[in-house]
C-alpha cells in the first residue's frame, strides 16, 4: 500500500463541512467519491482535522492509501479534471508509508475575516463577517495577546463536545489591517476545539463594540464557562490557512504548489 499525501483548496459554501456524514455534500466525500472513479479502489481520505460547514480552507492536508501505481502527479491532474470548481489539489506527493495527516500535525494556522465598513461588499459577502459599526481595534488586540499561551478553552467551545481536555496551546495570535475595512484575525495552536475560532472572535467583536474590556475578556477565558463568552462567529468567514508538521515527512514524489494560498 502506498500513502499519497494531498494540500486542498475549498470554498466550503455548499457544503456541510469536511467530514463525511449520513446526509448532504461533504469535501471530504466529494474527494473520496472521486478517488473511487480514479483508482478504482474503496479510498479512505483522512483529514488533518474537520472544518465547520460553510467554512473554507487554503490549505487542507489529508492522506489516503492506496494500491494503484498511478504516480502522484498524475493523481493530482486527472482528480482535479473531475472535482467540481469549489474544490481543488494544489499538491499531492506519495509519503512515507507511517504518515497520518491529523497525528503529526505539529500545529495548524486558522484565518477569520471580518469586513469593518458601513458599507458591505459583494465580493466578500461568502468570506468575511460584515460588521457594519465602527470597533475599537486597539482594545481588540489587548485582549487578543491574552490568548497567547497553554490555557483551557472551554468557555470558546460548542458545548456538549466530547473531547479528553479543552487544554491547547496558543503559539501566536494577530490582527492584520487590509484595505477598505478588512481585517484578518490569525491564529496558530497545536490544536482547536470545535467552533474554537468562531467563538473567540465572536467574543473579540463584543470587546470591539464595546461592550467587554481586555481585562474581562481574560475573565472569560479563565471562567471556562461557554455561557459567559460572545456569539460564535458565522462559518463563511473563516479558513484553514495552514498545517504544518514536523521536518522527518519524507517525500517520494510530487505534483503541485505546496503555498498556501490567498486571495
Amino acid at each position: 500500500m502506498r500513502t499519497i499525501k494531498l494540500l486542498i483548496e475549498y470554498d466550503g459554501t455548499n457544503y456541510l463541512g469536511w467530514q463525511v456524514q449520513a446526509k448532504g455534500l461533504t469535501i471530504q466525500g466529494m474527494i473520496e467519491e472521486k478517488l473511487k472513479l480514479l483508482t478504482g479502489e474503496g479510498v479512505c481520505l483522512i483529514g488533518s482535522g474537520r472544518t465547520d460547514a460553510g467554512a473554507h480552507a487554503f490549505g487542507q492536508v489529508a492522506h489516503f492509501k492506496v494500491q494503484n501505481r498511478m504516480d502522484a502527479g498524475t493523481i493530482q491532474k486527472a482528480i482535479n479534471s473531475l472535482l467540481p470548481p469549489d474544490i481543488v489539489i494544489k499538491k499531492a506527493e506519495e509519503v512515507e508509508e507511517n504518515f497520518h495527516a491529523r497525528k503529526q500535525a505539529r500545529s495548524k494556522i486558522y484565518e477569520y475575516r471580518i469586513l469593518n465598513r458601513p458599507i458591505r461588499s459583494v465580493f466578500h459577502r461568502g468570506y468575511a463577517w460584515h460588521i457594519p459599526q465602527k470597533s475599537d481595534w486597539e482594545e481588540v488586540k489587548k485582549a487578543t495577546q491574552k490568548l497567547v499561551g497553554e490555557h483551557d478553552f472551554s468557555s470558546f467551545r460548542s458545548t456538549g463536545t466530547p473531547t479528553k481536555t479543552a487544554v491547547r496551546k496558543i503559539f501566536r495570535a494577530e490582527w492584520k489591517k487590509g484595505r477598505d475595512g478588512l481585517m484578518r484575525f490569525e491564529i496558530e495552536a497545536s490544536g482547536f476545539l470545535k467552533q474554537m475560532v468562531r467563538a473567540i472572535v465572536g467574543t473579540l467583536v463584543e470587546v470591539g463594540r464595546g461592550k467587554i474590556d481586555a481585562d474581562e475578556f481574560q475573565k472569560i477565558l479563565e471562567s471556562k464557562d461557554r455561557k459567559k463568552a460572545g456569539p460564535t462567529a458565522p462559518a463563511h468567514g473563516l479558513f484553514l490557512k495552514e498545517v504544518k508538521y514536523d521536518g522527518f515527512v519524507k517525500s517520494r514524489h510530487s505534483r503541485g504548489n505546496g503555498n498556501p494560498g490567498e486571495f
